[in-house]
């Protein structure tokens, strides 16, 4: 008979990053402040409130800093406009931008140019292309102007579980933005980085995305051939069953079994998976290196090979990206 359903196989209800390590969920571990907490309240206007940027307004706001939302949506905004949002900011100001990459990137930064005054400092925790940051930064510091790229990943667990942060910039902006990077974080010693200069941090996000694309098929190709094999009358409840005590398990792992409970064959998702940008620059960032990845760029063509049939694995692929991130999928 089978084992009675558990969400995530683990007795609790949201994943967490320390999951294969055995660490307590989230919700039962203690927080440990880091020496910036509970020291440095500080004002920060956000741009962009949609799955991500609003979870992060909510989490910064639970550590005791203020912030003022900017969005286009006037339902999510706390004002109307750029400019309102800078005018409600004391100086010298901290503005977060988490837009999309590229042009409603490019224009934010932009606009924000004009409205800002030596001594502030801009932060892009956006998925920008590291390329764009030295452009960013040199245009903004041209008006004396700071500027730090973010990576950010925790996607829809972020409110609860914190968000892993990759920074990148001068230290003395850096040092501005701190108190809200360890609102950000996830509780204990780690999760954030100062990972360099300018672009630093978007370069590091980039290759998490890549070592992510290259996971993902490898559970889904594992997963395909489970499905396709007669002697195995159960596969959900063998993926459940690499959960305690393999080399495999991981928090992925912990989203494929979510995803299976949900959709025992995933028969309701159609096998089409988009791609992010990400992966792309990750393999020309190889390309330009000569760093051979065939396991990220394999990964990445799979992604193609999901637009031209209804592939099982990027049924797997598109579950995992929605559990994680809330990224839409395809229903049949």
């Amino acid at each position: 008979m089978r084992r009675s359903r558990r969400r995530l196989g683990r007795g609790y209800d949201r994943p967490t990053g320390l999951a294969a390590r055995g660490a307590r969920p989230a919700a039962t571990r203690p927080h440990r402040l880091t020496k910036h907490e509970g020291t440095a309240q500080m004002e920060l206007g956000l741009v962009g409130l949609g799955k991500m940027g609003g979870n992060m307004r909510e989490r910064i706001r639970r550590a005791g800093h203020t912030v003022i939302g900017y969005d286009r949506n006037p339902d999510l905004a706390d004002v109307h406009s750029l400019r309102e949002l800078v005018g409600k900011l004391k100086g010298p100001r901290v503005v977060w931008v988490m837009v999309p990459a590229g042009e409603a990137t490019q224009a934010t930064i932009d606009e924000l140019a004009g409205l800002l005054e030596p001594g502030d400092v801009v932060v892009d925790g956006g998925n920008s292309r590291w390329t764009d940051d030295e452009k960013h930064a040199a245009e903004l510091a041209a008006k004396g102007i700071g500027f730090v790229d973010c990576g950010v990943s925790g996607g829809v667990w972020g409110l609860e579980n914190g968000y892993a942060l990759m920074y990148g910039g001068d230290k003395e902006h850096v040092a501005r933005v701190q108190p809200v990077f360890d609102a950000l974080k996830p509780a204990g010693d780690f999760g954030s980085v100062h990972a360099g200069k300018v672009g630093a941090g978007h370069f590091a996000k980039m290759v998490h995305n890549g070592i992510e694309y290259a996971m993902m098929q490898a559970y889904a190709e594992g997963w395909e051939l489970l499905e396709a094999a007669d002697s195995v009358t159960d596969v959900r409840e063998v993926f459940r069953s690499w959960q305690e005590g393999t080399v495999i398990r991981s928090w992925l792992l912990d989203l494929a079994v979510n995803a299976l409970d949900d959709d025992e064959h995933l028969d309701q998702l159609r096998g089409y998976a988009q791609d992010s940008g990400e992966g792309r620059w990750t393999v020309e960032a190889a390309i330009d290196h000569a760093v051979p990845l065939p396991a990220i760029t394999a990964s990445l063509f799979a992604r193609f090979a999901s637009r031209q049939d209804d592939s099982p694995q990027m049924k797997m692929i598109a579950a995992l990206r929605n559990q994680f991130g809330g990224h839409a999928v395809e229903k049949k």
